[in-house]
């Protein structure tokens, strides 16, 4: 994608085609939970709760600090507030738990690197980069839950409560969240970078989800 947006432009659509289309592309490139072993399965939910459960809350601060908008703000802080006050780190926690996958060494290992890179980009504190790499996120989440649920179930685990809510929830924080980035867009009349380096931090977190579900890819980093 080359051209350059600006916040002149009345729809941000380009923008949410391509973080539906990465999303979808995603989900359609990883296995089929029948055809996994337990181990493999067990795995997939300890790496997924070894990223989400300490860095969520930190990549969605981040967010809160890089903005200037008083809209994005307050779509932000009411993110944050439901996230802390509803104990969304410790649905996951419970939720891994129960399906005997709680992170191990060796599974956070696996993420190491790729999970590093997006913490980089996420210290930039770039806020339109940051808004679309957490709408992206939040929109992704939503998609993951019926999968995630499956692997758990297929652990003989019957705890639904992290999936169930953020099936739900992660829906509206997806939308609040371009209503953020728009926001945040008409602060400036400058025009904006091109679409690929506004959505480097959507490209990060792509990867470091793709090496959730194959801890392969951990290794050489951004692949």
């Amino acid at each position: 994608m080359k051209t350059t947006i600006t916040p002149k432009q009345s729809s941000i659509a380009p923008l949410q085609e391509h973080i539906d289309r990465t999303s979808q592309e995603l989900l359609a490139s990883f296995p089929n939970t029948q055809q996994l072993s337990a181990d493999e399965r067990r795995g997939i939910i300890a790496r997924y709760t070894a990223v989400l459960e300490g860095n969520f809350i930190y990549w969605m601060t981040a967010a809160y600090l890089a903005v200037a908008s008083d809209e994005a703000h307050a779509i932000i802080r009411d993110n944050l507030l439901e996230e802390v006050r509803d104990n969304h780190p410790g649905m996951l926690r419970k939720f891994a738990i129960a399906a005997n996958a709680v992170p191990t060494d060796v599974d956070a290992l696996a993420v190491h690197r790729n999970l590093q890179n997006v913490r980089l980009f996420v210290a930039q504190l770039s806020a339109v980069k940051l808004l679309l790499m957490m709408a992206f996120f939040e929109g992704w989440i939503t998609r993951f839950m019926p999968y995630l649920a499956e692997l758990a179930r297929c652990q003989g685990s019957a705890e639904r409560e992290y999936t169930d809510v953020h099936g739900v929830c992660d829906v509206v924080h997806t939308q609040e969240l371009f209503r953020a980035l728009e926001g945040e867009m008409a602060l400036t009349d400058d025009p904006l970078p091109p679409a690929t380096q506004l959505l480097e931090g959507v490209e990060r977190l792509r990867v470091l989800i793709r090496n959730i579900v194959y801890p392969a890819a951990g290794v050489g980093g951004l692949r």
